[in-house]
């Protein structure tokens, strides 16, 4: 069963909600490249996004009220200027800076990431990252911010994270023969027939 399956019920409903379309991909392992490609269909918009900055009032989204300033509200690295406050089971969670660009580059709350899980936390090196539903983006000043999900997620997890040797994600997840390859500082993972290989620079 894949990460997104194995959500809480509450997890589990936002992204269901919010991308109804994961529903018909299943969790058994015929279906892995059926969510592959549906994962693989949002990263390709990525860059192609526009973000709207609306009054306190707020749009409402899928899962709650979303609420979008013209000031980030965490401290730290992130970019000031963009921010967006996600209604959830878990509270009101704030997404800013370059994680929230690249949160609505995707798509947002109706994209495969769905609501946020958790606020913005720090990663090494002055990075942050952020956990939703369906994956986490991560970002530092050298890579960019980048989608990590799915069986590389787990993987790259296993081998530390952005603490390991892998170090933080300089792409999203892309196809690549017979499968999906993501690239880190220190390395790539590929998903490729179900097997996943980790390969150090």
């Amino acid at each position: 069963m894949n990460r997104i399956a194995r959500r809480s019920a509450a997890g589990g409903a936002a992204v269901l909600a919010a991308a109804g379309l994961l529903l018909a991909t299943g969790c058994s392992d015929d279906n892995k490249d059926n969510e592959n490609d549906t994962m693989a269909s949002v990263t390709s918009m990525i860059g192609g996004g526009s973000t709207t900055t609306t009054g306190a009032g707020g749009t409402t989204t899928g899962e709650g009220t979303e609420t979008t300033s013209g000031m980030a509200t965490t401290s730290g690295t992130a970019a000031a200027g963009e921010s967006t406050t996600i209604s959830t089971p878990n509270g009101d969670i704030t997404i800013s800076g370059e994680v929230y660009k690249k949160y609505v580059a995707v798509g947002g709350a109706s994209s495969p990431l769905g609501a946020p899980e958790e606020a913005q936390e720090s990663g090494p090196n002055g990075g942050e990252y952020q956990d939703f539903d369906g994956g986490t983006i991560y970002w530092s000043s050298d890579s960019g911010a980048h989608i990590v999900w799915g069986e590389i997620r787990e993987a790259w997890e296993d081998n530390g994270g952005a603490n390991g040797t892998l170090g933080y994600p300089t792409s999203d997840e892309k196809d690549i023969a017979g499968g999906k390859q993501s690239d880190f500082t220190g390395g790539t993972i590929t998903w490729v027939d179900g097997q996943i290989t980790v390969t150090p620079k």
